[in-house]
């Protein structure tokens, strides 16, 4: 029996030269890995759902079907032993502040380089915590912000996917015909979303759900690498 671990990390970003630029970084840590790439928000719960163990995820925040934070909230609900590590364009110290809130592994520059993003990942296959050593975790949120940060992580997994829907526009009929579930299902989830952000219309929870994203984000010119 061979004593070398094996791992299965799956790298998501809708930006196939950086998810190239990824698998060789990653590559060559490990003498046995496996490693999937996703495009999209879709990919990424296929291949979840496909079973097996998954190591680590290494999740881009701005790629198709998540808006700001809600695709690590997901995750992190709905497989919460599957450690996420968020490698994104943005520096910001809050947006690194609040994807650890919500439950990240680590946060991973994408201005790094190899060796550091290579520091990074191993840190939380060995269970540990990773962010940038300039950043300071304990600065903390205003009392609004934490207040708004504690409500999200009460959602369940599907009360996030359906917030994120109703964030998309979409009807209650569209959503159930998305999730396979009857609009009974969906009003029961929006009545249960509503109550947990303390807010009374589906116009209100979708301005919660922007609130924490707003003023985090570079343009978009910025973001771009």
């Amino acid at each position: 029996m061979s004593d070398i671990t094996f791992y299965r990390l799956v790298i998501a970003d809708d930006h196939p030269l950086f998810r190239g630029a990824m698998r060789e970084a990653v590559s060559g840590l490990f003498e046995r890995v496996e490693i999937a790439e996703a495009g999209s928000f879709e990919q990424i719960s296929a291949l979840l759902d496909r079973g097996g163990d998954v190591d680590l995820i290494l999740l881009d925040l701005a790629m198709p079907g998540v808006r700001g934070f809600s695709g690590l909230l997901y995750l992190r609900a709905q497989y919460p032993s599957v450690p996420v590590v968020v490698v994104s364009g943005t520096d910001d110290p809050g947006v690194i502040r609040r994807c650890m809130d919500f439950g990240a592994a680590g946060y991973i520059p994408k201005t790094l380089g190899v060796d550091v993003m290579r520091q990074g990942i191993m840190a939380v296959l060995h269970g540990g915590l990773w962010t940038p050593p300039d950043i300071d975790l304990d600065a903390g949120a205003d009392p609004e912000t934490s207040a708004a940060l504690a409500r999200f992580a009460t959602l369940t997994p599907q009360q996030v996917r359906v917030l994120m829907m109703l964030s998309e526009g979409l009807l209650n009929k569209q959503i159930a015909y998305e999730l396979s579930v009857s609009e009974a299902t969906v009003k029961a989830h929006v009545s249960a979303i509503l109550q947990k952000l303390g807010v009374e219309s589906r116009t209100q929870a979708v301005i919660a759900a922007s609130k924490i994203e707003i003023g985090q984000w570079p343009p978009a010119s910025a973001a771009q690498h």
